[in-house]
């Protein structure tokens, strides 16, 4: 006698043909008008931003911190895909939680904003939460201050 035994049945492994098929994570160039700059933005077009305490070293927006801003993760041995305007030389990724990579850009770990609901917006810019200061970072690898901005993005400033 024969038994066949489907996969979610039986628990068993998957193919590796049919392994899930991890979200590609990819990184591209938007301009924000309350701003008068680009900066980089996820596949959604959600604002990245980087943590000023990292110092362009390590992640160490870790446990509660990363609630509010997420880590841009990759699973290990993959990149992100990058769009028009992303200098491939500056992708780069340091240990994440779990076996994930957080991608990093000229070294700086990148992170999304949870009070970002909707793509174009930039409400963490220049805030100090969780222990430092958050901003956006521009193609060319450089953190975006400016003086004066609304973290609305209304206001804009110059890079």
């Amino acid at each position: 006698m024969v038994l066949a035994c489907g996969l979610s049945a039986c628990g068993g492994s998957p193919a590796p043909d049919s392994l899930p098929v991890t979200k590609t994570v990819q990184l591209k160039v938007a301009y924000f008008p309350g701003f008068h700059t680009s900066a980089l933005v996820d596949g959604a077009g959600y604002a990245l931003y980087i943590f000023a305490p990292d110092n362009r070293e390590a992640v160490t927006c870790t446990a509660t911190c990363a609630l509010t801003w997420p880590p841009l993760t990759v699973p290990a041995g993959t990149r992100p895909q990058l769009g028009p305007g992303v200098k491939a030389s500056l992708v780069g990724s340091d240990a994440g939680p779990g076996r994930s990579r957080v991608v990093t850009y000229n070294g700086w770990p990148l992170y999304t904003y949870t009070d970002d609901v909707q793509p174009a917006t930039a409400t963490g810019q220049a805030i100090d939460l969780n222990g430092g200061a958050w901003y956006l970072i521009g193609p060319d690898g450089s953190p975006f201050k400016s003086a004066g901005q609304s973290n609305a993005g209304a206001s804009g400033g110059t890079p």
